[in-house]
């Protein structure tokens, strides 16, 4: 395993991996990791040779009076946790990915400013400024993200495709705590009765699949999973959408997904379920 902290050595690296032949994925994360990581560095050891794993913090796509300066930050216990189970790690500061300021504008399109866009409108830029830099200096031939971001997976996507860049982008499963909580850095916010109280939106998130496979009215039943929301949560959004567009359901939906966002307290949730249509 290598360890990188400037842009020059992991290019350097990943050059001489390519000279040899060999596939590269990447799994770009912001540390703090979990089970849910560790299954992308899976699924990246499956379909390349070598992986790549980045720990960087992307003030980009943090708003004001977001959580930057508290993002949970462990970076050995990282360190452990990645030795034995990738070849490269990169560890850049905020010079080396931003040596000229934050400030680039991405198009992220309609797809980015829906959902979590509406409530957070620098975060997809931030997201897509951040790739971008990284495809750019890391240049995979895969790379790896999460299904909990599903929006932000679609972002990339697009975003891929818009500037044809050379890389296959695979996903990977949501990763849940045995009470169906997804895995997130930020459930560390969360007290002991929190946690309990968070499990709640997966619950209301599978029940209210089990109805819409019932072939019921998905408006009714919508109403119904936010009242239960309002519960426990205050309420950001809950949308029932065409899984590949995040487009209203039409009669050529092949999938759906619920998808939501909530505050418990002061901590962020999002959560989502991908499922056939019935």
């Amino acid at each position: 395993m290598q360890l990188c902290h400037q842009n020059t050595q992991i290019t350097e690296l990943v050059n001489d991996w390519h000279a040899q032949g060999r596939v590269v994925a990447f799994v770009p994360t912001m540390g703090g990791l979990h089970q849910g990581h560790l299954s992308l560095i899976d699924i990246a050891k499956q379909k390349a040779d070598k992986v790549i794993v980045s720990i960087f913090v992307n003030p980009a796509q943090f708003g004001k009076n977001e959580d930057l300066d508290s993002y949970p930050r462990t970076l050995n216990t990282d360190l452990v946790v990645l030795e034995t189970n990738v070849d490269g790690i990169f560890i850049p500061d905020v010079k080396q990915i931003y040596p000229n300021g934050i400030g680039k504008h991405i198009d992220v399109g309609k797809i980015g400013k829906i959902l979590c866009g509406k409530t957070r409108p620098h975060f997809f830029n931030g997201v897509a400024q951040v790739v971008e830099i990284l495809f750019g200096i890391v240049r995979p031939d895969v790379a790896v993200f999460g299904q909990k971001d599903y929006q932000q997976l679609l972002v990339i996507k697009q975003m891929v495709k818009s500037l044809s860049l050379d890389i296959c982008i695979k996903s990977g499963e949501i990763i849940r705590e045995k009470s169906g909580l997804a895995m997130s850095t930020r459930n560390q916010y969360l007290s002991e009765n929190e946690a309990k109280i968070a499990t709640n939106l997966y619950k209301i998130l599978f029940y209210l699949k089990c109805e819409i496979l019932q072939n019921k009215k998905i408006d009714a039943l919508k109403q119904l999973a936010e009242f239960d929301l309002k519960k426990h949560f205050k309420l950001d959004y809950l949308e029932v959408l065409d899984a590949n567009t995040l487009r209203q359901i039409t009669d050529n939906t092949h999938q759906i997904i619920i998808l939501s966002a909530v505050l418990l307290g002061s901590v962020r949730l999002i959560d989502n379920i991908i499922f056939k249509k019935g």
